[in-house]
Parts: C-alpha cells; sequence; structure tokens
C-alpha cells in the first residue's frame, strides 16, 4: 500500500526529487546505479511501469488520487505519494503540462553495447535482417525523444548514442518520446568498431559528393545495419563519415538542403526498415 503524504511546501523532505534536483544531479554520475529520472503523465508512467521499472516516488494532485493516478499507485507498492494542493504543485516548473502526476524512477543498470549487440544478434526473429539507430552528438531532448518515438514505431531493433548526446532519460524527451525510451533497447557506443565487430554495415546520413540515394538497393539489402544520426547545424564529424561503409541522403526538392533530424530519422528508418 502506498504511503499518502500531503505536504505544504516543496522544500519537504523527499520532494527534492521533483523540486530541486538538476538532471545531472537525479543522475547520480558518481554512482549511476543508484540514479533516477523523472516520468511524467499516467501514460507514459505506465509504460515505464509495463515495460519493468522500478518507481522510486509519486508526486501528484490531491484530485488525482482517486483519478488519473489511482491505477499507478495500486501499481507501485509501498513507496510516498507527494500530494498538495494544484496552486502549490504549479510552482514546478512545467508540472501543469503534466497532467497533474510526475514519478520518480530508478535508472536501469547501463549494459555495454557489445552485449547489447550480441543479446540483438543471436536472438531469433521473424526477420532476418537488423536495422539499429546510432545517434552521433545530438543533444536537443526534442530531437531525442522524437528520434526513439519513430524507432519504436518503425520497428528499429536498438538506439545506441555517443556519449556527446542527450541522456534518453532526460525528463523532456522521455515526455516527448510518450515513453518510448522504455520499449527499445539502448545504450551508450563508446567506438564504431563495436558495430563492425558484430557484422553491422554504417551507414551515414550526410551531404557529400558520395553520397548515395537513400532508396538504392543496395544499402536496403543489408543483412545488419546501424543508421547513423547527427546533430543539425554541423551534422556528423568529418571522421565518422569517413569511416562509414556508406554515406547517405534524403533526395530534397524545391531547394531545400536537410530535414530536421528528428524528420530524417523517421524517414530513414522506413525506407531502410527490415524485410522479412
Amino acid at each position: 500500500m502506498a504511503r499518502i503524504i500531503e505536504i505544504s511546501s516543496l522544500t519537504e523532505s523527499g520532494v527534492e526529487l521533483f523540486s530541486t534536483l538538476t538532471e545531472a544531479q537525479l543522475r547520480n554520475k558518481v554512482e549511476p546505479q543508484k540514479g533516477i529520472f523523472i516520468a511524467e503523465s499516467p501514460k507514459v508512467i505506465q509504460v515505464a511501469l509495463n515495460a519493468g521499472y522500478e518507481p522510486v516516488a509519486l508526486l501528484c494532485e490531491q484530485r488525482h488520487i482517486e483519478g488519473d493516478a489511482q491505477a499507478i499507485i495500486a501499481q507501485c507498492g509501498e513507496i510516498p505519494v507527494y500530494t498538495g494542493k494544484r496552486a502549490l504543485l504549479e510552482q514546478l516548473t512545467g508540472y501543469t503540462l503534466t497532467r497533474g502526476v510526475l514519478c520518480a524512477m530508478r535508472r536501469p543498470q547501463e549494459q555495454s553495447a557489445s552485449k547489447l549487440l550480441q543479446a540483438l544478434t543471436t536472438s531469433e526473429t521473424t526477420h532476418k535482417q537488423k536495422r539499429i539507430v546510432v545517434i552521433d552528438g545530438v543533444v536537443d531532448t526534442t530531437n531525442i525523444g522524437a528520434i526513439f518515438r519513430s524507432a519504436a514505431a518503425l520497428d528499429i531493433d536498438a538506439v545506441l548514442l555517443t556519449r556527446n548526446s542527450c541522456d534518453p532519460l532526460n525528463r523532456r524527451a522521455v515526455r516527448v518520446s510518450m515513453g518510448s525510451v522504455f520499449l527499445v533497447p539502448w545504450t551508450w557506443l563508446d567506438c564504431y568498431d563495436t558495430l563492425h565487430n558484430y557484422g553491422f554495415k554504417t551507414a551515414a546520413m550526410a551531404l557529400t559528393d558520395q553520397s548515395v540515394s537513400i532508396d538504392d538497393a543496395m544499402v536496403a539489402c543489408v543483412e545488419r545495419l546501424a543508421i547513423i544520426m547527427g546533430t543539425e547545424g554541423d551534422g556528423l564529424p568529418q571522421e565518422t563519415i569517413n569511416g562509414a561503409d556508406y554515406v547517405v541522403r534524403i533526395p530534397m526538392a524545391h531547394g531545400v538542403d536537410s530535414l530536421n533530424v528528428a524528420a530524417a530519422a523517421a524517414v530513414a528508418f522506413w525506407q531502410l526498415r527490415a524485410k522479412e
């Protein structure tokens, strides 16, 4: 049974999880296995719970105790549920955008890229081809969330991120993804050689004189393909482009030179999707 705790101030003990700790403090870089993240809205929280994520504490308006948060509270066991009046909770930045429910959840233990790829390439699935995405240097939380949402919807097998990319469990990234960050396996990538070690060819999405069109049959037929997406503006590092097996572009009209990285990712995922 959850412990309902009514608060009259955002400075009360335990509420700092939602009110004062920064994203970096929540991640707890010294001991990442003890870190937490914040999930917002009943729908997103439910996706996380269904995926096996561990809740630590809830914060919601009083009216949601027997409303939108009722089913979630019933699933969360003996965790504190902090509740207060709407006027108090509205002092939290962005709180009014979350339909009145926040959940602090335990971060999962980080797995290596090698372990993820090994599991992926040895699993029995309905299709032979494998498709993963590498997010290289993308720091915008909205783009990260949108890429994950497309990855989940368009059957991307895994997401790998370079260390200079935004944390997928960033509060806004989680919200924009609508919980898709909980549905697709992901981890950090420290070396592109790891992909080749598990038989993946790399396709860098970039505009160069050597780029081939995204509908090129040579790319579509690759058995294991890693689609590399870079940040807007600077794009992918030249070293990454030079080291890729393929350099791929999306044909443009009307003099447009590129798409937003999240939009480009959705196009790439659909066009290069795994075939049965």
